[in-house]
């Protein structure tokens, strides 16, 4: 049941995705472009990969100096876990490889969320308390909600270890045990 309420949820998502990007190229008319709102928020409902209880929410909130990124995670286990963006807005296989790897649009190596030189996915660590449970806010100014740095319609994926800042190209975080699909968050 909950791997089908996975697979609606990753399908649902993807549809918002490709109707909004299909929206995006609407023919003009009287001599003007169709305007589209600009996107302001957005949001991915983490679920548990296969034998993991790991699930919580991350929102993306448009800023003038970037984007706030808040998350509130549960089922972890005490201790640092890599927290990434990947490439495609899959969570529907078992172990969450669907996803692909970090979203990395401008080519460059791993690294931690502060450094020059990262992936755009990158998001370093997230630490969890005794209880499990992982709550991070900060401002990332790489990525954004359009262009080749847009994280719509990409995953969110938490991993079962702490990502080193270092090894290429992952981290060396291990398994995934949560995954998400971002979408558009047009409840202001």
């Amino acid at each position: 049941m909950k791997n089908l309420k996975l697979q609606l949820t990753t399908i649902l998502l993807c549809l918002t995705v490709v109707g909004i990007s299909a929206g995006q190229h609407q023919p003009q008319t009287g001599g003007h472009a169709e305007m589209k709102p600009a996107i302001e928020k957005a949001i991915a409902v983490l679920y548990p990969t296969k034998g993991n209880t790991v699930s919580g929410i991350v929102t993306f909130t448009k800023l003038p100096e970037g984007i706030k990124v808040t998350s509130n995670i549960t089922g972890l286990t005490p201790g640092k876990h890599g927290f990434h963006i990947h490439e495609f807005g899959d969570c529907s296989s078992e172990d969450g490889t669907s996803a692909g790897g970090h979203f990395n649009p401008s080519m460059m190596a791993h690294g931690a969320p502060t450094d020059s030189v990262r992936h755009s996915g990158d998001f370093g660590n997230i630490t969890a308390d005794s209880a499990g449970t992982a709550i991070m806010e900060w401002i990332d100014p790489v990525i954004t909600f359009d262009g080749p740095h847009s994280i719509i319609g990409r995953a969110v994926i938490i991993h079962a270890g702490e990502d080193d800042l270092k090894t290429q190209p992952t981290g060396a975080a291990g398994a995934r045990v949560a995954c998400g699909v971002i979408g558009i968050d047009d409840n202001k």
